[in-house]
């Protein structure tokens, strides 16, 4: 007789569904083909360029939240959307502050 053991219980989570799937498969096509054709036949300024890829770089980012990792606000969700808010604070201390530093670093030393 098996006994599932209560540490790899799936008791809470839900798995997306086959459409779950096939809409968050399209939608990052979708969302990986439009920078690419931004970038391959230039028709906008460049900064402009670069900050519509940064914006669908971003949502594509919470649409593989949302379809793939299946992260929500639900209360079983609770503990892993604070890890990744955590990660995510961590991750922008890590790169604001290292930035911060090199530019610190580049005016007080190479700006003579």
């Amino acid at each position: 007789m098996y006994h599932q053991s209560p540490v790899h219980s799936s008791a809470g989570t839900s798995h997306g569904s086959n459409r779950s799937y096939l809409i968050g498969f399209i939608l990052s096509v979708v969302l990986t083909i439009i920078p690419f054709a931004l970038v391959m036949y230039p028709s906008l300024p460049r900064n402009i360029t670069a900050w519509l890829v940064v914006v669908i770089g971003a949502i594509q980012i919470f649409a593989h939240l949302k379809y793939f990792l299946h992260l929500d606000t639900a209360a079983e969700q609770r503990w892993n959307l604070i890890a990744l808010i955590f990660s995510a604070v961590i991750i922008l201390l890590l790169v604001g502050l290292s930035l911060w530093i090199m530019d610190s670093i580049h005016h007080n030393m190479l700006a003579h």
